[in-house]
């Protein structure tokens, strides 16, 4: 089967079935695995926007999506080239991906007989859900059951070492110029980790807010993790968190590889969360997963 993926979360999960071979197209953001970019056709690009700052970012993505323009530049003509069986995307979030149904219409143009796969989660336990979908849809059922179940045995580990810990009010800010709250699945990783998710919604959207909002939330750690964003930006934007919310304490994590990408890595996004608020129950993550910003 050969497969293509429109967004990064799901080439982690092709790669995590064992399925890195068969993937023939993938987007400018698929890094992980580093290689994925180098050694497969790049089928969708976008703006780099690696030197903007994140009020430059929010203008112009409010500008273009007010145009009706796309973010993304879908390849259609090289996509349609690979003559893939399946093709995976999202419709959740305008922002971070082609819709499907722009893909769909892209293939019917061009003849194209490809199947579309459209992963939606918008809870952590739907995360685990799309990567069975994908096994389902492979062929590859049972690689995907023993990994979900090896997922679920370190969200039951880390469950066991925060049981009966105090459970600390955590606010993530997601964008901070404008702010912005995350949601979808990101508050079930705090609830997962021991804290207890304040400021953003379970299951919704992420939504922009102001800092006087989130502080009436009286969080006592606040976690900042920017969407589009490894640790050195997330630190980056973390220093402005500071400044807004003082004398509450402010990690920055790396937001793209471990808690906005749903993927099989956000059990790694949780087991960083935990040992930031149990450090004496849950070893420390990887070093560059989280950083503590200190005020100035």
């Amino acid at each position: 089967m050969r497969l293509v993926s429109l967004l990064p979360s799901a080439t982690e999960i092709v790669y995590a079935l064992g399925l890195g071979d068969d993937l023939a197209g993938v987007t400018f953001e698929c890094d992980e695995p580093p290689s994925a970019r180098a050694e497969k056709t790049i089928v969708v690009g976008g703006r780099d926007t690696s030197g903007m700052t994140a009020g430059e970012i929010d203008q112009y993505v409010r500008s273009r999506l007010a145009a009706g323009e796309d973010l993304y530049t879908l390849h259609a003509r090289a996509l349609a080239g690979l003559a893939p069986d399946l093709i995976l995307t999202q419709d959740l979030c305008r922002v971070c991906a082609v819709p499907s149904g722009h893909v769909s219409e892209a293939l019917d143009y061009l003849g194209c007989q490809a199947e579309v796969l459209s992963l939606d989660p918008h809870s952590l336990t739907e995360v685990l859900e799309s990567i069975l979908a994908v096994g389902e849809r492979t062929g590859t059922s049972g690689r995907a059951v023993r990994l979900v179940g090896e997922l679920r045995g370190r969200l039951a580990d880390v469950a066991e070492r925060v049981a009966g810990c105090p459970r600390p009010r955590v606010a993530v800010v997601e964008w901070t110029d404008p702010p912005f709250t995350a949601g979808h699945w990101v508050p079930d990783l705090i609830t997962a980790a021991g804290g207890e998710p304040v400021a953003g919604r379970a299951g919704e959207r992420s939504v922009e807010t102001s800092w006087a909002d989130i502080a009436a939330a009286e969080p006592e750690l606040v976690l900042v993790a920017p969407c589009g964003f490894h640790l050195p930006g997330a630190i980056e934007q973390a220093r402005l968190v500071v400044r807004a919310l003082p004398g509450v304490p402010v990690w920055a994590i790396d937001a793209d590889a471990i808690v906005v990408r749903p993927g099989p890595r956000l059990i790694s996004g949780v087991e960083a969360i935990a040992s930031v608020l149990h450090p004496s129950a849950v070893p420390a993550p990887p070093p560059g997963s989280v950083y503590q910003v200190a005020s100035r």
